[in-house]
């Protein structure tokens, strides 16, 4: 609290010396144009350095265009200042990239990298070219530059939360068109992988998220890695509770030695059921949320309507009465 009163105290006695306020916001200018030169001098070090740039290009070439993508080459030597060093909180963060379907080995510097240039970027901009122009007083100015710092640094985060959230609700929507075929090629006689490559093959343009996942599957266990291993990671970069529901059926099939079509046929029944509980509950709060709109929007144009030629009538006789 002292360190507010007196904060405010300074922002006061600026706002009340016109002469004070002026070297204030020269000054504050300033460190914002030096804070945008040390940032962009960072960026460039960061892309001139030969070795950054030979790990970058053999990166580029293992992960294919994602990595090459601009946005990754541009951040990713700023986010160094800024990746944390904890190894669990660096692990949650590249786990909720690979939720959002980013697996670079870039990507973790580039999402850290882009927080921290926006976070210095906007406040440059407001304080270069928006506040001069409608000369706004110190302390409006400050609020103002912290606002934009602010929104600069969560403006990556809200985007990764989108991106999470759209990409595992089209790995729900595809779920159940994957597990009915999944139980046909394993009725007809293949094995998990085969079936899951099979099913990958047919999902590949009505649902191509869950097919790379699937796809990622079938390379993993080609490579050599155990169908439960696979399994589990598929579970874990996704994230969505009705495949951690799946995986956790099929290991448990495996573990006890239970037929696999038997297990995923019972396992889709219960999904389309759980779906349909689903669309049901979303029918059912369709009266409830059409009440609002209908109140505020349509109601009081129909009142209009309906009462308006009456009304106007009454008030012609009222006059010539």
């Amino acid at each position: 609290m002292e360190l507010l009163d007196t904060l405010s105290g300074l922002l006061n006695e600026l706002g009340s010396n016109p002469d004070a306020a002026q070297m204030g916001f020269a000054v504050l200018l300033g460190l914002a144009a030096f804070t945008l030169m040390v940032a962009l001098l960072l960026v460039v070090v960061g892309l001139a350095d030969p070795v950054r740039r030979r790990l970058q290009h053999l990166e580029t070439e293992g992960d294919g265009a994602a990595a090459g993508s601009l946005w990754l080459r541009w951040f990713a030597p700023v986010g160094d200042y800024l990746v944390p060093t904890e190894r669990e909180a660096r692990s949650k963060a590249a786990r909720r990239l690979r939720h959002a379907g980013i697996r670079s080995p870039t990507a973790l510097r580039a999402f850290f990298g882009a927080r921290l240039a926006l976070a210095v970027v906007l406040p440059g901009i407001l304080l270069a070219f928006l506040i001069p122009m409608f000369r706004l007083p110190l302390a409006p100015t400050l609020l103002f530059a912290v606002s934009a710092a602010l929104a600069g640094y969560l403006l990556p985060t809200f985007w990764l939360e989108r991106a999470i959230a759209r990409r595992q609700r089209a790995l729900r929507r595809g779920l159940p068109d994957a597990l009915d075929l999944l139980v046909v090629c394993s009725e007809a006689g293949l094995g998990l992988g085969q079936g899951i490559q099979r099913v990958a093959q047919d999902l590949e343009v009505s649902h191509p998220e869950l097919s790379e996942e699937l796809q990622l599957f079938n390379m993993q266990t080609r490579a050599g890695m155990d169908n439960r291993e696979a399994l589990r990671d598929l579970e874990d970069r996704t994230g969505v509770e009705d495949i951690r529901g799946l995986v956790t059926t099929l290991l448990q099939s495996m573990r006890f030695g239970t037929s696999i079509a038997a297990t995923l046929r019972i396992f889709a029944v219960e999904l389309r059921d759980k779906r349909t509980q689903q669309a049901e509950e979303l029918a059912a709060k369709v009266s409830t949320k059409m009440l609002f709109p209908l109140v505020f929007c349509v109601f009081p144009s129909f009142f209009v309507v309906a009462l308006g030629p009456p009304l106007l009538g009454a008030m012609e006789a009222l006059r010539g009465i």
